[in-house]
């Protein structure tokens, strides 16, 4: 399964990533949050956090005005 995730260019590594970040992004950006449930430092929880905040900050900046 490894071997066929590298061809496509996906590894394990990246597929936690999206799923710290996609956690992040749904449980509302709090890092203390995701230190608990994925076990990363304050430090990484916090940048996953200052992203998360960042691209729902675009999102509704892109949000079309009626």
């Amino acid at each position: 399964m490894t071997l066929r995730m590298n061809r496509i260019g996906c590894s394990v590594d990246r597929i936690r990533k999206d799923r710290i970040l996609h956690e992040a992004l749904a449980g509302g950006a709090d890092p203390l949050h995701l230190s608990l449930v994925f076990g990363i430092s304050h430090s990484t929880a916090a940048r996953y956090s200052a992203v998360a905040e960042h691209l729902l900050a675009d999102e509704l900046d892109q949000t079309p005005q009626p």
